[in-house]
């Protein structure tokens, strides 16, 4: 460090600066860094010059850092104030030489630079063409520097071709290993196989964009993506319904992915609206949000009609013939030339504020719309996630954020300028944000995004530097406030947070504010550098090195470490499934005082709510309905969808009883409440275990893999259990009164409406003691079945799982070999990124 600071300060003192040319200090240091480029690998000379120097605009960057050559390239064109740009990029010479004009178009966004920088990049690749061999920098030649090495004028189809061939290379050497393990078709042969073809899988990088309704989240998109109509903007009520995915396609056109919910789950919705919930009841309770979340849905997508309608009724095909993919659980694609069109098309898959009786809306029935816009170089390797607002009473909206945060790498809290310190629904994102980096998490970004920094401004004398002055402040108490935070949570580290102010409004009509003064241009560049983050080669080969790392790993003789780890995962299993029992245990419990209660009012009540059923109607019409009736069971569905059941009425104040209770045990976002609640809570903390146990990874992994496989298995089961158990209430007062129907439909002739009436008062009266002690007894077994089907399902298939993973019999193949070649390529891409310090040892 001492070193760069003497040379730059002998050299600037000792030479003339003509008027105009480039300052001596800067001119030094690009001579000095020159010097030390030639001599050392480029990974040890970024460690000695990593202080920045200011250059003649203030600016600050590091010409060994991003890349002396195209550093100086730019110098020579004129062009210093876009040199940040291209660091933070990482342009270096190779990359220079294949900009494509959409990339050329987002890196530069002013005209005039962007205009000149194609002129002298099309007269740099001519030369290049031609047979140039001296591309060394005009004014490292005045400085009399030692002759640049003819490696940076290398072409960069050679590299390319280098990887090219470094990736075939591996791909046969994994073809190999794949040999290898189909002779091993245990699960955890399996698992390999499966994890080896995950690699060829496109990976892209989540950006997760949080923040209440009107906070500007899709405002803020459009802006930084350059498309300003793309996704629907509002402010007074959720116009983004659902989750929509931003990336990009090579094709020429606009294309729209919709991924709706499964069958099961939105006949389980129509089933909970209808079974779980009193209409009056739930707009009584405080807590009706969930209800009023469901009736928003059914109304958009059926109209009135729901309510009178059966759940059968309602699943019929007819409802589903303008999306029939949802029936058949694919994708539907909208292809678009234009982005009206788009927007036209996804309208009713995505917004709510749509009012128009002719059309159905869609969006109750789609898990994620997935928009795709042409070219988008800041997309090439990166997912923007729009979420509809957190914090309001959309009850699945706020879960919908709290699921996709564990999945991003990135986190953008957006939230309005005037509240930024105050939105407490930005501060709990940013603290489980903050939380998933505390625990491992792939989340390693998270910025906090003010928005309309541009707003009440109109009657300000110097608006531009009230502006200026107004985000300065703003930063300073939000990053006060995450000071306070940090000093509770004394874990959480601070220099993951970015602040930043933004004005969409200003970045598309300028009016106040220069480009640059609105931020959009910085975020722009942070999406450049997770594309940057992202090449083919590089990322193939290093988690192909990771698999076989540790199936090398698994091949070492720790008998005794074995031994502990699986002595600790027993551990803990035995732990976590006691609480599982536990919390289950509690909505047995409830549910039993519930019933209990419910078979007594339902031996007090029953009889007078049957008699106002059948009784306060009269004449032919309901005497053809009540024989309908009892010759099916006691159920009669007339053809305009009107349902008298009689099981039902004998069994109202059984279901009154335990209503509100079950749906606290079996809430119907499957996420919380005593079984799917506790189900995720299950863990055996392998994440904590991995940096205790780095040599058994690979063990660690499949075991966490096959628990959450697992668990998922558990909740479609529990989802379908749950609605047997509900209804065995009223199918077990069915079963019971079949005697009673059998004999009530023989009766016919004159007065047979009321021998009918009379059979089934009759019968009520003689079973009324028992008939509901039994249903009652039948539902609590059925409750019991499932707790102990989830304890001995999860017990038995992890104990399974362990002992399979961490057996000492060699079942993992011996890849020695293979895993020595693949170390040797993996160096070879190192040395290219990073330099010699980061190799790794076969």
């Amino acid at each position: 460090m001492v070193l760069r600071q003497d040379f730059v300060f002998y050299y600037s003192e000792t030479q003339d600066t003509p008027e105009g040319a480039v300052p001596n200090e800067e001119r030094a240091y690009r001579l000095f860094c020159l010097l030390l480029f030639q001599t050392l690998s480029s990974h040890q000379t970024a460690k000695l010059l990593s202080p920045e120097v200011p250059n003649q605009n203030g600016s600050v960057y590091s010409s060994l850092v991003m890349d002396s050559f195209v550093y100086n390239k730019l110098m020579e064109w004129g062009l210093a104030d876009w040199i940040h740009l291209f660091q933070v990029a990482k342009v270096d010479m190779r990359r220079l030489y294949c900009l494509e004009e959409y990339e050329i178009d987002h890196l530069i966004y002013k005209i005039g630079p962007r205009a000149k920088f194609k002129k002298y990049l099309k007269g740099l690749k001519s030369q290049q063409t031609s047979g140039h061999e001296n591309q060394t920098e005009s004014k490292f030649e005045e400085l009399s520097c030692v002759e640049v090495f003819s490696s940076t004028c290398c072409s960069a189809k050679d590299d390319c071709d280098r990887e090219e061939g470094i990736l075939e290379t591996v791909k046969e050497i994994m073809a190999h290993v794949e040999e290898k393990l189909n002779k091993d078709n245990t699960e955890l042969g399996n698992f390999l196989r499966n994890e080896i073809k995950s690699l060829t899988e496109e990976k892209r990088e989540l950006v997760g964009v949080f923040g209440q309704t009107g906070a500007g989240k899709s405002t803020l998109i459009n802006a930084v993506i350059g498309e300003k109509d793309l996704l629907p903007t509002g402010s007074l009520t959720a116009c983004t319904t659902v989750m929509i995915k931003v990336e990009t396609t090579q094709s020429r056109q606009y294309e729209a992915e919709i991924d709706f919910i499964t069958v099961m789950e939105w006949e389980d919705e129509l089933w909970s609206t209808k079974n779980l919930f009193s209409e009056t009841q739930s707009y009584e309770n405080e807590d009706n949000g969930e209800y009023i979340d469901l009736t928003e849905k059914l109304e958009a997508f059926y109209g009135d009609i729901w309510k009178n309608k059966s759940v059968e009724n309602l699943m019929a095909p007819k409802y589903f013939r303008e999306i029939p993919e949802f029936l058949r659980s694919v994708k539907k694609t909208f292809p678009c030339e234009t982005v009206k069109e788009l927007i036209e098309k996804i309208a009713r898959y995505t917004r709510s504020d749509i009012i128009d009786l002719n059309k159905k809306l869609f969006w109750p029935v789609v898990k994620c719309v997935t928009v795709r816009v042409p070219n988008n170089a800041l997309l090439k390797h990166v997912t923007l996630v729009d979420l509809p607002g957190n914090g309001d009473r959309n009850k699945s909206r706020d879960q919908m954020w709290r699921e996709i945060i564990d999945s991003c790498s990135t986190v953008w809290i957006v939230t309005n300028m005037n509240r930024a310190a105050a939105d407490r629904d930005a501060w709990e994102i940013l603290t489980s944000a903050y939380g998933l980096i505390e625990n491992g998490g792939i989340c390693q970004n998270i910025h906090f995004i003010c928005t309309k920094t541009d707003i009440d401004v109109d009657e300000v004398p110097d608006v531009h530097r009230y502006i200026l002055e107004k985000n300065v402040s703003a930063k300073l108490l939000v990053k006060e406030e995450i000071k306070k935070l940090a000093t509770l949570k004394k874990h959480l580290n601070v220099d993951c947070l970015e602040v930043f102010t933004v004005s969409s409004k200003e970045f598309l009509k300028p009016k106040y504010l220069e480009p640059n003064e609105t931020e959009i241009p910085k975020l722009r560049e942070f999406l450049h550098c997770l594309n940057e983050l992202h090449g083919q080669t590089f990322n193939y080969v290093s988690g192909v090195h990771r698999i076989l790392s540790l199936m090398k790993e698994a091949w070492t003789n720790m008998a005794q470490q074995r031994t502990q780890l699986v002595a600790e995962l027993n551990e803990i299993m035995n732990d976590n499934l006691l609480k599982l029992k536990t919390c289950m245990h509690d909505a047995y419990i409830t549910l039993d005082k519930g019933l209990s209660k419910g078979a007594e009012n339902s031996r007090c009540f029953c009889q007078g709510h049957l008699w106002e059923k059948i009784h306060n109607v009269s004449g032919s019409a309901f005497h053809t309905i009540l024989k309908c009736a009892v010759e099916n069971n006691g159920v009669h569905r007339s053809n305009q969808g009107e349902v008298i059941n009689l099981n039902s009425v004998l069994s109202t104040f059984f279901i009154r009883s335990i209503q509100e209770d079950f749906r606290k045990a079996f809430p119907n976002d499957g996420k919380s409440g005593n079984f799917y609640g506790a189900l995720h809570e299950f863990s055996l903390g392998t994440t904590v275990l991995m940096q205790k146990y780095k040599e058994l990874n690979l063990q660690l992994t499949f075991i966490r893999a096959q628990e959450e496989k697992i668990k998922t298995r558990l909740i479609k089961i529990i989802r379908n259990r749950k609605k047997m158990i509900y209804d065995s209430l009223t199918q077990t007062v069915e079963e019971t009164m079949q005697e009673c129907y059998k004999k009530a439909a023989t009766l016919s002739g004159k007065g047979s409406l009321e021998k009918m009436r009379h059979a089934l008062e009759t019968y009520v009266q003689e079973v009324k003691e028992t008939m509901f002690d039994c249903a009652k007894d039948i539902m609590l077994s059925q409750l019991q079945n499932l707790m102990d089907d989830v304890l001995n399902t999860l017990s038995v298939n992890l104990h399974k799982s362990i002992e399979l993973s961490l057996r000492d019999d060699k079942s993992i193949p011996d890849i020695s070999r293979e895993f020595d070649e693949v170390t040797k390529h993996y160096n070879e891409l190192m040395i290219s990124a990073d330099g010699e310090d980061d190799l790794l040892l076969p």
